[in-house]
Order: structure tokens, then sequence, then C-alpha cells
């Protein structure tokens, strides 16, 4: 009322004073460039800092809650770029033993086929029967002779009994002459094991081996074998040996209709001591 009776205008209040003057504007924006420019100055001397003196990072992490992620970052920047290497196809892994292998499992197989049929044939344990075949495959790849040679030499000689003695002093499975051939025996714990199934196939077997090789043939080596060396003919115990043989033969390759009637046994000869000593140096001549 006053205002409109006297003309007069009334007088602003000072907080009614535009923002948008000119004067007031250019020092807010002159005030927010210098800020800005101490803030960053402050942070690149800060970097500056941390990469030329690096102990200081561990200070400076300990007030500012972004030291870390800065670290990360230069660290980030300063690692080198380790490139993998490219995927390689699978390849295949060849076992050196696979063959080996296939050739032991097919043998193990064979010897209780063989086994089996031994035990059937003579009328013996299979686990005896076993041992006998295992010892024979062991001794036959040692001193490279057939395996089923010996056991036919053993199934003639004594039947697969391991305390078989003959009157002319022959003993064991292989019917060895263990007094002419103790030396044979040293190693093995002496003649005294000339009973021991192991022992008596390992000693025969390498008798069979010496024979073979000093007649020429198996048939000359069996002759010599059976102490008949000086005879005009050996009464037929090489061709029994070789029918064993072929038997044994068939069975080891698989077949089964091989027969397990064994021949009957013949009557254990009693000889006097001429025969005795016949035999004897028949199996000294054939050393």
């Amino acid at each position: 009322m006053f205002f409109q009776k006297y003309k007069v205008a009334p007088k602003p209040h000072p907080s009614a004073t535009p923002v948008s003057d000119p004067k007031i504007r250019s020092s807010v924006v002159s005030f927010f460039h210098h800020s800005m420019l101490v803030v960053g100055i402050a942070a690149i001397t800060m970097l500056l800092l941390m990469f030329f003196k690096p102990e200081l990072n561990n200070k400076f992490q300990a007030i500012s809650p972004f030291a870390k992620q800065l670290t990360l970052t230069h660290q980030a920047t300063l690692a080198p770029v380790i490139t993998m290497p490219a995927p390689q196809p699978e390849q295949e892994v060849v076992n050196p033993f696979a063959n080996q292998n296939t050739e032991i499992t097919e043998s193990t197989k064979q010897q209780q086929t063989v086994a089996t049929w031994l035990s059937k044939r003579y009328r013996v344990a299979y686990d005896a029967a076993h041992v006998f075949v295992s010892t024979s495959y062991v001794t036959a790849k040692e001193l490279k002779i057939d395996p089923l040679l010996i056991l036919s030499v053993m199934a003639i000689e004594s039947g697969l009994n391991p305390l078989a003695e003959s009157p002319v002093g022959a003993q064991g499975l292989m019917q060895v002459m263990s007094k002419i051939h103790e030396d044979k025996f040293d190693e093995l714990g002496g003649i005294k094991e000339a009973l021991n199934p192991i022992a008596n196939i390992r000693v025969g077997a390498q008798i069979l081996k010496e024979y073979v090789a000093r007649g020429g043939s198996v048939e000359a080596g069996l002759k010599m074998y059976v102490g008949a060396a000086l005879a005009e003919n050996d009464g037929g115990y090489g061709h029994k040996v070789l029918a064993e043989y072929r038997r044994l033969k068939e069975v080891a390759n698989g077949k089964g209709s091989v027969s397990t009637i064994a021949a009957a046994k013949p009557a254990m000869i009693k000889v006097n001591a001429k025969v005795k000593k016949r035999v004897e140096a028949e199996q000294l001549a054939a050393i």
C-alpha cells in the first residue's frame, strides 16, 4: 500500500539476487576450474610417486580405499602379455608292453590248459601239475628248449610222480641219475635236493638239452637220456616220448578232444648190479 501510494519501488532482498548474473557465474566457473586443476595435479603427483617410489604404495593403500584398485590397474598395464599355446590334437598313447602282456596272458592260459590235461591223464592234483608245468616253462625259456618236450619226458619217465625212484638210481620227475650228475645240483642245494620237483626239473632239462645238442636230433638225445646210447635201439622210449609230445602240442594249441586216458604203466624192472653198472656207464659215456 505504501509503495503503491507513493510510487516507490521496493528494495530487493539480498537473497533474491539472480544467479544468472554474469559476474557471479564467471566466479563460480573460475573456482571450479581451479579446483579441478588442483585435484588433477595432486592425482598425477601421487601416481608418479607410486611409480618411482614403490615403497610409498603401502602407505598410500593404508589411507586410501582407491589405492588398491589403482595399483592393480598399474600392474596390469605393465604386466607382460602371456600367450597360451594352441591346444594340440590328442595323440594315441602307445603301450610298449602291450604285446608282452598279450604273450604273458596267452602263455598263462596255455599252461593252465596243459596242467589241467596232465592232472586228469596222470591223476595228480591240479596244483601239483601246475607247479610242474610252470617250472618247465620257466626253465625252458632260460635254456631255450621246448617246454612241452620237458613235460613229455617227465610224463614218460615218472608219470608225474616227484618221488619216483628206479632200481638203477634214477630219481624224481625227470628220473635224473643224481649221482652221475651230482655237480648240476650244486647251485640248487646239493644232491639232497634231487627229489625236489623244481631242482629235478631244472637238472633234467639241462641234461636233455645237452644230449639233444650232442646227438644232433631230439631222437638221438632221447636215446642218450634213457641210457641207451651204446645200444642198437632205445626199446621204444623215444617213440613214447614223441607221441606224448604230439598230444601235448594239440592240447597247448587248444584242441579239446585229446584223450586223457594214459597207457598202463609198465611194472618196475628189477635189475641186478651188472645192469645197474651198464646203465651208469652209458650215462657217463653220454656226458
